[in-house]
């Protein structure tokens, strides 16, 4: 079993999943002085949301949603409940989003991750995410002081100083992208440099496809770990190690409650069926409930082989939004969430739209549990459809099962060329 950074991340799951619902009422309180969670937590009792049912009865907030919730009740859209001029830091992402920072030791909850990657006390990072209004930088500086670890403000950029400092300094962990960790010892070997001291990565912000990984074990880095967060809630989930391998899946955060819906709704689908992560934060700053990231993933069904016993996610699988446009109209995720609705014998639905540019069909392909249903049964389907999405389409019924796990609730098969 590896080294575990507190009790916590051995705790019993049932026993973790109770104490979160039991401070869930707490939070839920706070939240509602704020005037944004006041609206749109609006009748809510906070003493009746005290299990997954009732959690998944709230709201979805989404991530897509700040720009234009931040434009009716600035900075933060009225959903913090620390006052501004006590906060530390304020962030703005495109868009433009702003992400507040509170002062709290450790903010962004980054130890867990760096700690997991093999980082003690006292070890020299470098740090080469982004120090320039994204959080990243900040989100690294504050797990590292939390470990008692120095860091080199790199940032991103400037290759031949991050060579130049890795050479000098001897730094033991590198975090930042991975991509710019390749461009680097690519050019640490044009320079002749050694950098051979960094011998672990914690990296984010991208994809890490198995290649990559592998050329950078290939070239020095034997330990390469990656994390999954976002600049409103931080770290969410990360990689782990046992006996130097990497263990299958992202473990959770201790703090975090995690639902997986089907995307373009706020409805939980099976673990290990693939949706979009919706997380509870349990941050006194800046609370957020049900909070729809816009990223997909699925649960990673049993417990991690390094002994941490939270839940584990597959990664990134993709974005939730799947909005796509049909002869000159939007046709939204949520929209076959509300037809499937209409009809109890679809257990699950798919809308296809295939055809040529200019000559759109659209087909929603719905596993029933009897595929040789009756025409009225289809013509219902049918005239929901054009009533829902004010477009033709037709129906295929199919067995439970035969549609793919991956989430997707609308798929784009139209030929482009």
């Amino acid at each position: 079993m590896a080294e575990l950074y507190d009790s916590l991340e051995s705790n019993d799951p049932s026993a973790r999943e109770q104490a979160l619902f039991a401070a869930l009422p707490s939070l839920i309180a706070r939240a509602l002085q704020a005037p944004g969670w006041s609206e749109i937590l609006h009748g809510v009792n906070p003493g009746d949301i005290h299990n997954r049912a009732a959690l998944a009865q709230l709201p979805v907030t989404r991530k897509s949603s700040l720009k234009e919730l931040q434009q009716t009740k600035p900075p933060f859209g009225g959903l913090n409940t620390t006052p501004t001029e006590q906060l530390s830091r304020i962030f703005m992402s495109p868009g433009p989003i702003f992400d507040p920072e509170g002062r709290g030791a450790d903010w962004w909850r980054y130890a867990r991750p760096l700690h997991a990657l093999g980082v003690r006390r006292g070890d020299l990072i470098q740090n080469c995410f982004a120090y320039h209004f994204t959080p990243a930088g900040l989100m690294v500086e504050g797990g590292a002081a939390h470990l008692g670890c120095p860091v080199i403000p790199a940032g991103s950029g400037q290759t031949e100083m991050q060579v130049q400092a890795m050479e000098s300094l001897k730094p033991k962990a590198y975090v930042g992208t991975p991509s710019f960790l390749k461009i680097i010892i690519e050019k640490a070997q044009e320079m002749g440099a050694d950098i051979s001291s960094v011998k672990m990565a914690l990296v984010g912000a991208e994809a890490l496809p198995p290649s990559l990984r592998q050329w950078l074990n290939d070239h020095g880095v034997p330990h390469v770990l990656q994390t999954y967060g976002s600049a409103d809630i931080g770290n969410i989930a990360y990689e782990t190690l046992t006996n130097g391998k990497v263990n299958p899946g992202m473990v959770l955060d201790e703090t975090l409650l995690l639902e997986i819906v089907r995307p373009g709704t706020g409805d939980p689908v099976a673990d290990g069926e693939v949706g979009e992560i919706v997380i509870t934060s349990f941050n006194p700053d800046y609370p957020l409930i049900r909070f729809a990231t816009g990223d997909m993933s699925a649960v990673l069904s049993g417990t991690s082989p390094c002994g941490r016993t939270n839940t584990r996610i597959k990664g990134w699988m993709g974005r939730a939004d799947q909005t796509t446009k049909v002869r000159a109209m939007f046709v939204h995720p949520s929209q076959v969430a509300d037809i499937v609705k209409r009809h109890p014998i679809i257990k699950k639905a798919r809308l296809i739209v295939s055809g040529e540019m200019a000559n759109d069909q659209m087909t929603l392909h719905c596993e029933v549990d009897q595929p040789d249903a009756s025409h009225a049964e289809i013509d219902a389907i049918v005239a929901s459809i054009r009533d829902i999405t004010k477009l033709r389409g037709d129906v295929k019924l199919q067995p439970v099962g035969s549609l793919p796990n991956d989430g997707k609730v609308i798929e784009d098969a139209r030929s482009y060329q």
